[in-house]
């Protein structure tokens, strides 16, 4: 029987570059799990096993690991820290306890960082802070910690003081202990010293300890009264708080030093062990019912009650598809037969394997707390819950954004149709962000993305992985169309083939929703001229309408239609009848309302050096972009900016170009916005002519 107390399930989460797969290494490394360390620049990281990932030297999926350290087991996800792959981030938090935020010492808070964070605050996530690449150029630990206090609103707790910084960077003093870790050149993790600090950083020390105690006291009123009549309180009790108020997410312990080097990683995994929850310590997960509403039932951490389990990633590979899981409570056995609540169908448990990486351990059992992957589940996708049939229950489920950008596909040979049609059944059910339609009238796979980038992997993961060549068409935008002007209306439906004909009347109100409100209907009709029972039926006609605007045929945001009168025919009223009359007056109506193109607005962040910082804001003015500040750091300027997503195809060529390759930028999705006129009329007229020629 594992003792609970002993898990600790964590994820490591940052903006591009901060270093999150080193580390994940590096912890590796330090817990006996690997022997040699991969470096992400050669393309070897343990966790990097996709080839895409080796080649661009970028995580793109989230993998998991186990490792253990003084006797406690950790489940390791190691995440993407590029916007186009947010996704993973966010489906890998939900079924975390606790995390580990990475920071550049140089970077700083970045824009990748902020959207984590986010998302982590939403999942109530607790984390601890890791300042990384302090031997870098223009590394600054106290302007990191000062960064996170004002963009990310988070408060962070010094624990560890760097001594020397960028090249001098030695260790670190231990401001609990008052103890001083120094690392020799060997670049060995191991080869280290504890001493006393240097002399020169008295006055830091007490400074920053002073403030660590000050803060952490707070947690116990005993605690806090024995130390303002002048006490110091033990290590252990501080320890005792820092872990309550880090679980109550009050604070965030703060460590730093450098993966690459291997300075001050075993300080990070002793804190993930000292104050990060156990999976019992943890907000149960609430169960839901099937309309997603929360039952007031939760999913308590405990191996003896039934099973609650959430599917929070599939994965494709040579043996076939891998389903990850996440058990909350009760145990999960081979051979066990298990219900999905969202299909309502069982399905019998196969092999049951912890993975390391792409390697796989075969395992017999796993309970409550642990993180494994199932092999051979046909009917589960990421989100659906897993449950005893005896005792059934859902999970709240995760919610993902719409794709903004889509592109056009088609296979070079009829050999290859059928082998696209495969591979892009198995990529849709391993990333929920990835969607994929075909066009009726022309008959092309239409691919739908979070980004060029995102798109970009997914046509390359087609062509390598599943063989598929692909002719590509150039990127579309997701534009949607709304209306801006209340209209009254009516619109009568009569239809009479002999027999029983169709008859219905309805009178009602269009008009402009909240933005962000989508598709509202309501009825005021009074005294029974459309009956109740047909109501739903006017709701449903307006709803599958709403999928095809009348500008350009894009979908409709925002609008409300209220159902104020109408009429009925004892026998010819049907459900049926009333749906059709709400397609037509949806087709009568919504050009007379003053439809409107909206097209996607993204957050931009533009990282340039100071000398082209000119050049990068006027392109972005050229691209219709709305500068909203610019922040000066040590190595260059950040520009956050408002742009339409048509305008930023290709950016990344252009801002190299500028910046003689040293900007970088990153971009997601912010809202939908009213088009301009002359661009509208441009879009409007290419769709109609590409749906012509199709």
């Amino acid at each position: 029987m594992t003792d609970l107390a002993r898990y600790r399930n964590i994820g490591i989460f940052a903006h591009v570059d901060a270093g999150k797969t080193t580390t994940t290494e590096r912890i590796l490394k330090l817990t006996g799990k690997i022997h040699k360390t991969g470096e992400v620049h050669d393309g070897e990281a343990t966790t990097d096993f996709m080839e895409q990932e080796a080649e661009r030297g970028i995580t793109i999926q989230s993998a998991a690991t186990s490792c253990e350290w003084n006797d406690y087991r950790m489940n390791i996800i190691d995440t993407p820290g590029h916007v186009d792959f947010t996704i993973e981030v966010y489906r890998s938090l939900k079924v975390l306890d606790g995390g580990v935020g990475v920071f550049c010492g140089s970077g700083g808070v970045e824009p990748q960082s902020e959207t984590n964070w986010r998302y982590a605050n939403e999942s109530e996530v607790a984390r601890v802070i890791f300042v990384n690449k302090l031997d870098r150029l223009g590394a600054d630990f106290y302007r990191v910690v000062k960064q996170v206090e004002d963009v990310l609103g988070a408060n962070p707790l010094v624990m560890v003081l760097p001594i020397g910084i960028e090249d001098d960077f030695k260790g670190l003093v231990d401001l609990l202990s008052r103890k001083a870790y120094i690392w020799d050149d060997s670049g060995l993790p191991e080869n280290f010293e504890v001493v006393e600090p240097p002399a020169d950083m008295a006055d830091a020390i007490e400074e920053w300890r002073e403030k660590l105690i000050e803060t952490v006291v707070e947690q116990d009123d005993d605690l806090m009264e024995t130390y303002l009549e002048g006490e110091e309180p033990s290590i252990d009790d501080l320890k005792r708080c820092i872990r309550k108020g880090t679980i109550a997410l009050d604070f965030f312990p703060t460590y730093c030093g450098s993966a690459f080097k291997n300075k001050g990683i075993q300080l990070v995994l002793d804190a993930v062990v000292d104050f990060l929850p156990d999976p019992t310590e943890v907000k149960p997960q609430p169960e839901t019912d099937e309309e997603g509403h929360e039952t007031g039932e939760f999913a308590i951490v405990d191996p003896d009650k039934p099973l609650r389990a959430l599917a929070f990633k599939i994965m494709d590979d040579r043996f076939g598809a891998l389903t990850f899981i996440r058990i909350y409570s009760g145990k999960l056995n081979k051979g066990d037969t298990i219900l999905n609540t969202f299909t309502g169908k069982t399905e019998r448990i196969g092999r049951i394997v912890e993975m390391h990486a792409d390697e796989r351990i075969e395992l017999d059992g796993a309970q409550a707390g642990d993180i494994v992957a199932v092999i051979g589940m046909k009917n589960v996708q990421t989100g659906h819950t897993l449950c005893d049939p005896k005792n059934p229950a859902t999970l709240e489920p995760m919610v993902f954004p719409d794709p903004v950008i889509s592109i056009a596909v088609a296979p070079k040979d009829k050999g290859a149709a059928e082998k696209l049609g495969i591979a892009i059944g198995k990529m849709v059910q391993e990333d929920p962000s990835f969607r994929v339609e075909t066009d009726e009238d022309s008959g092309e796979t239409i691919l739908k993305g979070m980004g060029e980038l995102h798109l970009d992997i997914k046509i390359d993961i087609l062509k390598r992985t599943h063989g598929v060549e692909v002719e590509v068409g150039k990127p579309q935008v997701a534009y949607r169309e709304t209306i801006t002007q209340r209209i009254e209306d009516s619109y009568t439906h009569k239809k009479q083939t002999g027999g029983s004909g169709q008859y219905a009347k309805i009178d009602y109100i269009v008009e402009p929703g909240e933005a962000g409100s989508g598709y509202e209907f309501e009825s005021s009709v009074t005294g029974g001229n459309v009956p109740r029972e047909f109501w739903p039926a006017v709701e449903k006609g307006f709803k599958l309408s709403m999928e095809k605007g009348v500008l350009a045929g894009y979908p409709c945001l925002d609008f409300k239609v209220t159902l104020t009168d109408g009429a009925y025919h004892p026998v010819d009223s049907s459900a049926v009848a009333y749906e059709l009359a709400a397609r037509a007056a949806y087709r009568q109506t919504m050009p007379k309302a003053g439809a409107q193109l909206m097209e996607p607005i993204m957050k931009v962040d533009v990282f340039t050096p100071d000398d082209h910082v000119g050049d990068v804001i006027g392109d972005l003015n050229r691209r219709r972009g709305m500068i909203q500040g610019q922040e000066a750091g040590t190595t260059g300027v950040r520009i956050k900016a408002e742009c339409p997503l048509s305008e930023m195809f290709g950016y990344i060529g252009d801002l190299r170009t500028m910046t003689s390759g040293r900007g970088q930028f990153s971009m997601e999705f912010l809202h939908y916005k009213p088009c301009p006129k002359n661009v509208a009329d441009v879009v409007i007229k290419e769709t109609l002519e590409r749906e012509a020629s199709a």
